[in-house]
């Protein structure tokens, strides 16, 4: 594990990473036995663009960039409260020869939702507002890397099909990986597969 990565993580432990952090709220539409649909209301993210073929290293080099954000790398120097999950996300056409592959997100606090700090331009940071969403959603325990999330992706693209739901195109990534815990948690960890879906954006709920 990169060290300065884990450096940063036994920093979060230290103040209680493992205590109820904000994350983006959401409506269950649709469930089912292995993935569920959830309509996700809008929200403002930070985004890590990551040039890198593996999955667990842009991870790595976007959260570390995140983290020097909310840690005051900012043009306001505010402390930002962590939030989970961290979302690294898989551009289309990912692999060896398309190495711009990953998007890692850092979803905004309540508090600076309507006005993000401005990140240090070295950090090469940049918000992202995301518009009223659906996703399909598939859990998985265990650590997150390069060939498991593969997988599971791949079991939750097998579960859409037949369901009603469609992958949706007008979507700027393949599927995200979502990370709730800390790399010191080694039991009871929770990961999940995010898909962009069709079909569930005009239903009449409040998300929560």
């Amino acid at each position: 594990m990169n060290f300065t990565f884990f450096a940063i993580i036994t920093i979060l432990c230290t103040l209680g990473f493992t205590h109820a952090y904000e994350s983006p709220p959401y409506t269950v539409i649709h469930a089912e036995s292995d993935f569920e649909i959830r309509l996700y209301k809008d929200s403002v993210w930070m985004t890590a663009p990551v040039k890198e073929t593996s999955f667990r290293k842009a991870t790595n080099d976007g959260f570390h960039r995140l983290f020097q954000y909310i840690e005051g790398a900012n043009l306001n120097n505010s402390r930002v409260a962590m939030t989970i999950p961290v979302l690294t996300s898989i551009v289309p056409g990912a692999g060896p020869l398309d190495s711009s592959a990953y998007v890692v997100h850092f979803y905004l606090p309540d508090k600076f939702q309507a006005t993000p700090p401005l990140p240090l331009p070295e950090l090469n940071l940049k918000p992202d507002s995301w518009t009223t969403t659906c996703k399909a959603v598939r859990q998985f325990s265990g650590f997150a890397r390069d060939k498991n999330t593969v997988e599971e992706a791949g079991k939750l693209e097998t579960s859409l099909r037949g369901s009603g739901y469609s992958t949706s195109s007008a979507s700027n990534f393949a599927y995200s990986i979502a990370q709730y815990n800390s790399p010191l948690k080694f039991f009871g960890r929770l990961n999940e597969v995010w898909v962009d879906v069709d079909g569930c954006e005009s239903a009449k709920v409040a998300a929560y």
